[in-house]
C-alpha cells in the first residue's frame, strides 16, 4: 500500500522526544517500525520551523540544521517544509496576583504555518492520488477537517500516529481508520547512524 506520512515536527518533539536520548531520529525507520508491513512508505513529509538560540543554549539552530541535513542525506524519502515563529507581546494573568496587580506583559512565541502546510499537503496529495494511505503524526485537532475531507472525498485510508503517551484527540480519531502510538522502544530502535555514510555529518555530542 502506497503510504505517505505527514509529521507535525513540533508535536512529535514535545510529545515524544523532548528530554529523551532519541532525537537523532530516522523517521523512515520509525514509521516502518510503527506501521504494519503492508505499508510501503513512499514519502515522509516533515513540517517544522527554524528554531532560534536562547541565552541558555545558543547552539539549537546548528543542531537542528545538522539533523535535517543528516535526515535528508540518509533518507531520500524525507521532504522538509518550514513554517515560522511569531513573537508578540500579550497581557497574561499572574498565577499569584500581588496587591492590585493581576496581569503582566509577556512575550509569547508561537509556531505558525506547520499545521496549515500539513493540511494543504495532505489534501493536495490525496487529490493527486499520490498515496493509498495517509498517516498523520500529530495530536493537533486543527488537522481534523483535512482528514475528514481526504477520507470522504478521496476514499483514502487515514491513519493517526500519536506521539508519546498522550490520549489521542477525539476529533482526529473520528476520521482515522486506525491509530498507533510512538513508544520509547520504537524511538530507540530507529536512530540514524552516528556518522551519515559518505558525508562529514556526525551526531552532535550533546545529543
Amino acid at each position: 500500500m502506497r503510504t505517505f506520512v505527514y509529521v507535525d515536527g513540533f508535536n512529535l518533539y514535545y510529545g515524544a522526544l523532548k528530554g529523551s536520548s532519541w532525537k537523532w531520529l530516522d523517521l523512515v525507520a520509525l514509521f516502518d517500525d510503527v506501521l504494519q508491513p503492508h505499508h510501503r512508505i513512499v514519502t515522509v513529509k516533515y513540517f517544522t520551523a527554524r528554531v532560534s538560540g536562547t541565552s541558555a543554549d545558543q547552539s539549537k539552530p546548528q543542531r537542528q540544521d545538522l539533523y535535517l541535513r543528516a535526515l535528508q542525506r540518509y533518507r531520500s524519502e524525507v521532504e522538509v517544509y518550514f513554517g515560522h515563529f511569531l513573537s508578540h507581546r500579550v497581557q497574561a494573568p499572574l498565577a499569584n496576583p500581588a496587591g492590585g496587580r493581576r496581569t503582566a506583559e509577556v512575550i509569547r512565541t508561537e509556531e505558525k504555518g506547520s499545521d496549515v502546510n500539513l493540511a494543504v499537503h495532505l489534501l493536495n496529495d490525496g487529490w493527486l492520488d499520490a498515496y493509498d494511505c495517509a498517516v498523520v503524526v500529530t495530536n493537533d485537532s486543527d488537522i481534523a477537517e483535512a482528514m475528514r475531507l481526504v477520507r470522504s472525498q478521496n476514499s483514502k485510508r487515514i491513519g493517526l500516529v500519536t506521539p508519546g503517551a498522550r490520549r489521542p484527540s477525539r476529533q482526529l480519531m473520528a476520521h482515522a481508520h486506525f491509530s498507533r502510538r510512538i513508544r520509547p522502544s520504537a524511538l530507540e530502535r530507529s536512530q540514524l547512524p552516528d556518522r551519515i555514510p559518505n558525508t562529514r555529518i556526525r551526531k552532535p555530542e550533546v545529543w
